[in-house]
C-alpha cells in the first residue's frame, strides 16, 4: 500500500494542493461569469412566457423588449413597431379551428424551466456572496465581478 500512495503523490502531487487550486479556479471563473449568468437567467425566464414581445393587446416595457433582443439577437434595441395585421377571413364552416394554446406538456416544461431560472439566480447570488464574503483575495474577486459586468456592456456599446 505504501508504493501505491508514494507513486500517487509521485504523479498527481499533493491532492490537497490541487483541489485547494481547482476551488479557487471555480470561484474566480465564476464571479466573473456570474452577472452574465443572472443576465441570462432572467432574461430567458421572461422569454420562456413570451413577456418580452408584444401579442395581443399586450406591449412589454421597452426595456424588457430590449433585454429580451439583447438576449437573443446580442443587440440592444427594441424592433420595429410591424403594421396591424389585415383582418382575417371568416373561415369555411367545414373548417375547424383550435385555439387551445399550449399543450400541457409544454406549458409543464416552461414552468420546470421557470424553476429552473429561479434557482441558478438564486444558487449564482448564494455563490457571489460565498465568494465575496468569505474567500481569500476578495480584492481580486471584486474586480472580476466587476469586470464581468462591464465587459459585455463596453463590448455591446464598441
Amino acid at each position: 500500500m505504501a508504493r501505491q500512495s508514494r507513486s500517487g503523490a509521485r504523479r498527481g502531487g499533493n491532492a490537497a494542493l490541487q483541489l485547494a487550486a481547482v476551488r479557487r479556479f471555480h470561484s474566480y471563473l465564476g464571479v466573473f461569469i456570474a452577472p452574465s449568468v443572472l443576465f441570462f437567467a432572467l432574461t430567458g425566464s421572461l422569454q420562456l412566457f413570451t413577456l418580452h414581445e408584444a401579442h395581443g393587446a399586450y406591449r412589454p416595457p421597452v426595456v424588457i423588449e430590449k433585454l429580451g433582443n439583447l438576449h437573443k439577437d446580442q443587440v440592444f434595441a427594441a424592433k420595429p413597431q410591424r403594421a396591424a395585421p389585415a383582418p382575417k377571413r371568416a373561415r369555411p364552416a367545414t373548417e375547424e379551428h383550435h385555439d387551445a394554446g399550449p399543450k400541457t406538456a409544454t406549458l409543464a416544461l416552461k414552468w420546470f424551466f421557470l424553476f429552473v431560472a429561479i434557482s441558478l439566480v438564486i444558487s449564482t447570488s448564494l455563490g457571489l456572496w460565498m465568494a465575496l464574503a468569505h474567500g481569500a483575495n476578495r480584492g481580486l474577486l471584486w474586480l472580476l465581478l466587476l469586470a464581468g459586468a462591464v465587459l459585455p456592456v463596453a463590448i455591446l456599446l464598441s
